[in-house]
């Protein structure tokens, strides 16, 4: 086997845990009447803990009246809620709810659990073949890794 061919595996590896991965994660999204942007939104949120409106927007790459919109729906769900700026009264600060975080929290479980799935369909032996070639794949894919920069909230 070549480069080539290992690369074309690891592309349908990709693929087939993203695709089946991520099924779960929108039906739980769709089911709580989420878009993908809510999530993303809610995701943004909980990584800065606090934010602005235009953090969100400029994140998601959406208008500030979209985005406001966005939120307004968030809030109606009690996903988030608005808070004074401690330095600037004048300005907002988006905070997730108990609901929110719980929200983030059975959406990534929903895409864990195909994970979960799959590793239980493996024998012990197997599992420990998995786990050497996961574990080598990590520690290859460290070696090229460059910092990624953070996008510019």
């Amino acid at each position: 086997m070549n480069e080539i061919e290992v690369t074309g595996r690891l592309e349908k590896l990709l693929e087939t845990f993203m695709r089946r991965s991520m099924h779960n994660f929108i039906l739980s999204a769709k089911e709580r009447g989420l878009s993908m942007s809510q999530i993303g939104a809610l995701f943004v949120i909980h990584r800065k803990g606090s934010c602005g409106v235009s953090d969100i927007g400029d994140h998601l790459g959406i208008t500030a009246a979209a985005t406001s919109q966005m939120l307004n729906r968030l809030v109606e769900q009690d996903l988030i809620e608005r808070t004074e700026d401690p330095v600037d009264r004048r300005l907002k600060r988006i905070v997730l709810t108990p609901d929110g975080t719980q929200t983030l929290q059975d959406s990534v479980r929903a895409r864990q659990n195909w994970l979960h799935r799959l590793a239980v369909t493996l024998t012990p032996e197997e599992q420990e073949h998995v786990s050497r070639a996961l574990q080598l794949l990590l520690e290859k894919a460290s070696q090229l890794d460059t910092p990624i920069p953070e996008v510019v909230e």
